[in-house]
């Protein structure tokens, strides 16, 4: 078996999930790193209390980061749904008036041939 056969057929998706991951990966250091910055204030706690509150931290902002997540991608979501309603009338408009400039075109045409 090669390293090749282990890759998805459509190389997008793959790409997708490896970005993914990746920035799961980012935002959970992110996480670790402001929980650690937080409980170095907190000095007066005990050792394995100040471990504690950073792993809660922690959860905490990557539950907060994934919320964000979500909520961005459903607003990409429905943006992508406006922009592609917008794109269809506008497609749909140009090609309207793209036929009624050949059908004058044609007329005058017609009327120029008859005339002559």
């Amino acid at each position: 078996m090669t390293a090749m056969e282990g890759l998805p057929v459509d190389l997008r998706t793959f790409h997708n999930e490896v970005e993914g991951h990746l920035l799961a990966a980012a935002a959970r250091e992110e996480s670790r790193r402001a929980a650690a910055r937080f409980a170095a204030g907190l000095d007066w706690l005990p050792e394995a209390q100040r471990a504690q509150v950073e792993r809660r931290f922690a959860a905490e902002h990557l539950a907060v980061v994934r919320a964000s997540w979500q909520r961005t991608a459903r607003r990409g979501e429905e943006l992508r749904g406006e922009y592609e309603t917008v794109y269809r009338a506008l497609r749909a408009r140009l090609l309207a008036g793209l036929l009624l400039g050949v059908a004058l075109l044609v007329a005058v045409d017609l009327v120029v041939l008859v005339s002559v």
